[in-house]
């Protein structure tokens, strides 16, 4: 009985790594771009039941690479990190290509629109910097535009307003993508 109760016990104790066993081999690194994260809104939201009140988190994240990849999503949890992992993830699922004109602006003008949230973004000349408020900033420095003239018009709801600028940043298309399109060479176009 010992002798079974004794093989039992090592044979935990290989298994979990907490009971005292080797450690469990770690996971390979995986190699992929390097992400960063912009917590554009994050409201508090309280849901009144039968024994009071209870509070859960909801946050607006914004990821990027800063070389033309961005992406947004919300996360919802009981615990304000968790919210915000939760968007993380959800934000590198759903990543959008932006094409840059020199790794600094935006080829052409465009407007998003979402709702009634209007944003309208210029390319700039080198040196201007990212001209936008708030959501619309953290939108343009996660994808890495760092020139570029911005407005919003309408409703400043940081929900919408990011979702007008995704649209319009997924409405972007570079001089090659449009010259493809057409069939003919890019100097064709700019001429």
């Amino acid at each position: 009985m010992t002798e079974q109760r004794d093989r039992d016990r090592d044979r935990d104790r290989d298994r979990n790594p907490r009971r005292g066993g080797a450690p469990a081999p770690e996971a390979p690194a995986q190699e992929g771009p390097e992400y960063q994260d912009k917590i554009v809104h994050v409201a508090r939201v309280a849901k009144v039941v039968k024994g009071g009140r209870r509070f859960s988190f909801s946050a607006l994240v914004v990821v990027g690479d800063g070389k033309g990849m961005v992406g947004y999503a919300l996360g919802k949890a009981n615990e304000f990190a968790d919210g915000i992992r939760k968007g993380n993830e959800r934000a590198r699922r759903d990543l959008v290509r932006v094409p840059l004109i020199d790794n600094r602006t935006i080829p052409h003008e465009v407007v998003g629109v979402f709702e009634s949230t209007k944003v309208i973004m210029r390319p700039a000349s080198a040196g201007t910097g990212v001209i936008a408020g708030g959501a619309v900033r953290a939108v343009m420095e996660m994808a890495g535009v760092h020139d570029v003239l911005t407005k919003v018009i309408g409703s400043r709801n940081p929900h919408n307003v990011v979702k007008a600028t995704m649209e319009g940043l997924s409405q972007l298309r570079s001089a090659e993508e449009v010259a493809q399109k057409r069939g003919k060479s890019v100097e064709d176009l700019t001429h």
